[in-house]
């Protein structure tokens, strides 16, 4: 079971150009691997055969990188915990090195632009990095998300 933890979220005009955050950190397990494979049909053997995974470059099975993309959503949504209403594009995103079971990662965010959108919000665009426990960066890129204002927070 997930535990969610209640912390204040954050709102457009809380959030400063420059501002940054890192999350905790997660460990990929075999298990995360192989139950996104079953979730989404990617039973690629570079995922799931260790065999196989030993003739390729990388010499073991990695996470699939659409899996990195997964935690790093999940893990930056507390990281900072902010009143998201929608993702609205993936700018661009760069998969640098593969993510071994056993990794563990994190997720570095920081604001590098926002404006106002309409009334009662605003687009964020975020930068955000995946480390791994050697401070390697093994994901990053820049994603854009509309937020709430404040001022249209409902009560």
């Amino acid at each position: 079971m997930l535990e969610v933890h209640s912390q204040e979220l954050l709102y457009f005009e809380d959030l400063q150009i420059g501002d940054e955050w890192t999350s905790p950190p997660r460990t990929v397990a075999q298990e995360d691997v192989f139950r996104f494979a079953r979730l989404t049909g990617d039973c690629n053997p570079l995922h799931m055969d260790p065999e196989f995974a030993r003739r390729t470059p990388f010499g073991r099975p990695i996470a699939h990188g659409l899996l990195g993309l997964s935690f790093m959503a999940g893990l930056s949504s507390t990281a900072p915990a902010v009143s998201t209403i929608a993702l609205l594009r993936i700018v661009e995103w760069r998969f640098l090195h593969p993510i071994f079971f056993g990794d563990t990662i994190r997720v570095h965010t920081q604001v590098v632009a926002k404006r106002p959108c309409g009334r009662g919000r605003g687009e964020v665009r975020w930068r955000q990095k995946v480390l791994n426990q050697y401070d390697e960066v093994v994901q990053e890129g820049e994603l854009e998300t509309l937020v709430q204002s404040r001022r249209r927070a409902p009560r």
